[in-house]
Formats: structure tokens, sequence, C-alpha cells
């Protein structure tokens, strides 16, 4: 299982939400590109971004960051926050990015999601945000009626290459995954499920692991690595994937906070 850090953009520095909450924002970096080498030397096989700024506004706002990361890494990025229409998908994936992440439009305009999926398949990848296995939308400042599950076996139809799912009370919370959801939507479906969402420790990581079988094949991880409470290096060696062979001894994790 790949576990994938997180780099969430406000204001063009690397902070973690609680909950989603923009006016519960830590500051962990105003080096994002810093941060994302770090992460690939400590062996994460991918990397998620986050553009919370363009997830508010509707449109994307870190676009030269995220653009300054992707040519910093060798590793994937895999990149969502305000991506509504076809230029801004194009856009991004024109800049290196390996999956764009769709979320609102996929409630909205699900015709659209499909036309992407057409237009660049392989590379469109939609994240279910749930409150209370409700879907949330726009950048989580409001809730649908659609059910997680339901959006998701509607997205596999379309073509979408996987879901991340986050459990929004779970988020920067540090309290665990929710397993339970993750294992029901897992089971419905035939494309990949990445977790996102209150991962706290390897043992939470193993936990996801065991889910495997399952369709969960990665696990995006944030607060955790950047209060120590995961150190990247023994994470991705625990669970058995990322570039981990190839990091020296010497390239422990460092805490960000």
């Amino acid at each position: 299982m790949d576990v994938i850090p997180a780099i969430d953009l406000l204001d063009g520095k690397c902070v973690r939400l609680y909950q989603g909450d923009y006016g519960q924002a830590q500051t962990f970096s105003e080096d994002p590109v810093t941060v994302a080498r770090q992460w690939q030397a400590q062996g994460a096989p991918r990397l998620h971004v986050v553009d919370l700024d363009g997830a508010k506004a509707g449109h994307p706002v870190n676009q030269a960051i995220i653009g300054s990361i992707v040519r910093a890494l060798d590793i994937p990025v895999q990149v969502g926050g305000g991506l509504r229409d076809q230029a801004s998908v194009a856009d991004i994936l024109a800049q290196g990015v390996d999956q764009a992440i769709l979320g609102t439009v996929a409630v909205e305009q699900p015709d659209l999601v499909a036309q992407l999926c057409q237009d660049f398949p392989g590379r469109i990848t939609v994240g279910i945000d749930a409150r209370h296995g409700q879907v949330a939308t726009k950048g989580w400042l409001e809730t649908s009626s659609v059910t997680a599950t339901d959006l998701a076996q509607r997205m596999a139809v379309l073509g979408v290459t996987a879901i991340i799912y986050t459990d929004i009370q779970r988020d920067g919370t540090l309290q665990g995954p929710n397993l339970s959801a993750l294992r029901d939507l897992a089971a419905t479906l035939t494309i990949p499920v990445i977790a996102s969402g209150g991962v706290s420790s390897i043992t939470d990581l193993l936990s996801l692991s065991a889910l495997e079988s399952l369709g969960v094949t990665g696990a995006i991880v944030g607060r955790a690595l950047y209060t120590g409470d995961v150190q990247l290096v023994e994470a991705v060696r625990a669970v058995g994937s990322g570039r981990w062979q190839d990091v020296p001894p010497q390239a422990g994790s460092t805490t960000l906070a």
C-alpha cells in the first residue's frame, strides 16, 4: 500500500486544517517546495497536493507553487482543489501533474467528469469528502444530499482512475481512519480507493493495509507526518510500498511542527 504525504496549500504556505475548518489552519512551513523534496527523499511513492485557496475560490489559485513542486520532484504528483472546468484540468495536467483530482464537479457536473475521462484517460481521480456519509462540496463548505457510496459507484462507471475517500470528521484530528466506511465503500467498487483523514500512527496504516485486498491501495497522511507522530521512512517500510529501498539510513523523518 502506498503511503502518500499531503501538502495543503493556503496563502502559499503548507498548512493543515482541523476537520476542514479554514478558521483552524496550522502553518507547518512557508516553503512547500522544500517540504515536497523532503517527502520524496524519505521514500514517498507519490505526493498529494490540495489547493485550499482554489477549493474555496472555485478555481485554481496556487498553480505557480504547484508547478514548482512538480518540477522539483521525480515522483508523481496528484492535485486537487478548484478544478471545476476543462481548462483548469488541462492546465494543471500540462504542468506535469499525474492525476487531476475532481471534487465538486463530480456532484454538480457528472457529464464534465465523463468528458474529462475521455479527454485525459487514466489521469482523472475523484475525491469524495464525506461528512456523516454525505458528500461535501466547495472546499467542504457545503454538504450535499448525495451519499459517498452512490457517488463513487457513478464515478467508477464514468472511467475515473481511483476514488480518494476523506472522512471530514477524522481529517486533521489524529483520531484514526474510518475503517468501516472505507471497507464498505471499497467492497462496492472495482477501482482503487485511497484513504484520507485521521491517520495517527503506523498501526493505523497497518489497519488500512489489511483492506488492500478490497482495493484500498493507498493512504494519504498529513498532520501525523508534520507532527512526527508518523515517520515516513518507517511507514513506507511497514506497509511494503514506496521508494524506501533507495532511502539512506540518515534520511529519517524530520518533524515540521
